[in-house]
């Protein structure tokens, strides 16, 4: 009976306001030093998808009749999901995170959150909050995934997909939109492209390294220019992707295949052909490197460079190059496969 009760009233809990997630106003007064919660000593986590990673929060005290909430910040919707509830004896999970998350518990103080093969949705800000009457606090970790952006447009050409649209786009190409974080970064290491994108806050931007005529022009300055938020239903741009490591293998089937021919080559092989997402992320962070086009799911071309020579499309920098979106028809390129 007493545990049913304890449930219930962990049932009970309601999520706090959405502003409170937000970073004060400059000029207002620093918050109260923490009494029962102690600060994380590396507020962000770095991992990879797949992997386990641990969110710590721990207690320096135990107050009486407390409970400790976990939660996530979601960017798309400025809300905050609860993932789990606890009072120390008894917890109860909490949306589609459910299945994967657990307490670390590795002692009686201890609050730290698992959450187990890791997936792209998963990074983002958490909150750890102790729920203790009027003595409520909280601490914010980030956990971050190390991945690669890329931009995407479909065979129909630039600036055709609306926010939806250029979501599922990149979840049908094994990744999701990217965030602001994750596009900032991407440009640190050399991102330059001139279409604009929508990412996942329902922001459009595009990052230039180069600052060129067709770009906004020679005099402004690199960076990554915005559009602000725009109309998720009406207005239509292109999308950034973010993916991360692969749990599996993409590998080159050399031929003169047609887009049909290079599908069932891979099942053959007892694999599928391979998504764009799937072929950016073994060129990040399995060095693929061929200088040969192949066909992915999406109907493009696309080929791996991680060391640039002069014969393998002549630029620079690493990176996937593309043929666009060939005649379908066309019997000149292999096919890259993924297998799991």
């Amino acid at each position: 009976m007493h545990r049913l009760l304890l449930l219930g009233c962990l049932w009970l809990l309601a999520a706090p306001p959405a502003s409170s997630i937000f970073q004060r106003p400059t000029g207002t007064p620093a918050p109260a030093r923490l009494q029962y919660l102690l600060e994380p000593l590396h507020p962000t986590v770095h991992t990879q998808r797949g992997a386990t990673a641990t969110l710590p929060c721990v207690l320096r005290a135990l107050p009486s009749n407390y409970r400790v909430k976990w939660s996530k910040v979601e960017p798309a919707n400025y809300r905050e999901n609860i993932i789990i509830i606890t009072n120390g004896l008894y917890h109860k999970n909490y949306g589609p995170l459910s299945p994967r998350v657990r307490l670390r518990h590795s002692h009686r103080y201890d609050a730290s959150l698992t959450i187990t093969n890791v997936a792209l949705e998963d990074e983002g800000r958490y909150r750890c909050q102790l729920v203790n009457g009027l003595e409520d606090e909280s601490v914010s970790l980030t956990l971050h995934l190390e991945g690669v952006v890329f931009p995407y447009q479909p065979s129909n050409g630039r600036y055709k997909f609306n926010y939806h649209e250029a979501k599922r786009a990149c979840e049908q190409q094994d990744s999701r939109l990217a965030t602001y974080q994750q596009l900032y970064k991407a440009w640190t290491e050399g991102l330059d492209w001139c279409n604009a994108g929508w990412i996942l806050d329902g922001t459009v931007h595009y990052p230039i390294i180069n600052s060129r005529e067709p770009c906004g022009g020679r005099l402004l300055l690199p960076g990554v220019r915005t559009y602000g938020a725009r109309d998720k239903q009406k207005d239509r741009f292109d999308a950034f992707c973010f993916t991360s490591a692969l749990q599996g293998q993409v590998y080159f089937i050399r031929g003169h295949l047609n887009f049909k021919e290079a599908g069932q080559a891979c099942r053959n092989h007892g694999a599928a052909i391979a998504k764009v997402g799937q072929l950016y992320s073994a060129w990040k962070f399995s060095q693929l490197d061929r200088c040969d086009g192949g066909w992915l799911a999406d109907g493009s071309v696309r080929y791996p460079i991680t060391t640039p020579r002069e014969r393998c499309g002549g630029l620079p920098d690493p990176g996937v190059r593309s043929f666009g979106f060939p005649s379908k028809e066309m019997r000149t390129y292999g096919t890259y496969c993924f297998v799991g």
